[in-house]
């Protein structure tokens, strides 16, 4: 599939917003890095990433995405600009830990997950939830080319065929995919349910979707 994508932008450059970013410039994108201590705080990645990767503001890395990928905490999710990222293809890597973020009820009592709440922040993006279930560091020590035998799969979740694309980026980046349907299924592959973390080809993936459950159902 031709994702038409040349440049992606990454609000957060952590971790995941990090590695996820060389595997972008790996596979022939532009980045635009941002984050929430200002573009000078990010010259030693850049220099890294090389020419195909500068850092900005926020705004500017939502404007100038073709996709724009949000890793930033959950607890500062209200801080990410919702006007220019409204019609794009916004890739979520969040994950709840109250211990970090804070108590959240919609999520303690499970009548939401955290991309819902990511796309009540964002309205007019079409959020598809990715890359949460992985260890950054595997994101770069586990690419292996398409029909390599019992290659990784990552899960996506999301409302739209916006997953179509999300789906070709991660295939490039090295992996296989399984959908697990709608963002409100994106529990299935949050923290400490079966999917979460393990090295998991797409038929086993499938199985620990399937298997997962709800932290209230959980002995």
């Amino acid at each position: 599939m031709d994702t038409n994508v040349k440049t992606i932008g990454f609000i957060g450059s952590g971790n995941i917003g990090s590695q996820l970013a060389r595997l972008a410039v790996r596979s022939g994108y532009d980045v635009v890095m941002s984050n929430s201590r200002g573009p000078e705080t990010l010259q030693e990645l850049i220099s890294e990433l090389g020419d195909h990767a500068r850092a900005d503001t926020v705004t500017e890395a939502a404007e100038a995405g073709d996709v724009v990928v949000v890793t930033v905490p959950l607890h500062a999710i209200g801080d990410v600009p919702a006007a220019p990222l409204d019609g794009k293809i916004v890739i979520d890597t969040n994950n709840y830990y109250p211990q970090r973020d804070g108590q959240i009820a919609g999520l303690d009592d499970e009548s939401t997950t955290t991309s819902e709440l990511l796309q009540r922040q964002l309205p007019g993006a079409r959020i598809v939830k990715a890359f949460n279930n992985i260890y950054a560091s595997e994101l770069t020590s586990r690419p292996t080319p398409a029909g390599t035998p019992n290659r990784r799969a990552l899960p996506i979740a999301g409302d739209d065929d916006a997953k179509r694309l999300v789906t070709a980026l991660i295939d490039e980046f090295g992996f296989d995919v399984v959908d697990a349907g709608p963002l409100a299924e994106g529990w299935r592959f949050q923290r400490d349910t079966p999917g979460y973390g393990p090295d998991y080809d797409a038929g086993q993936l499938r199985d620990a979707l399937a298997q997962a459950k709800r932290y209230a159902d959980m002995s």
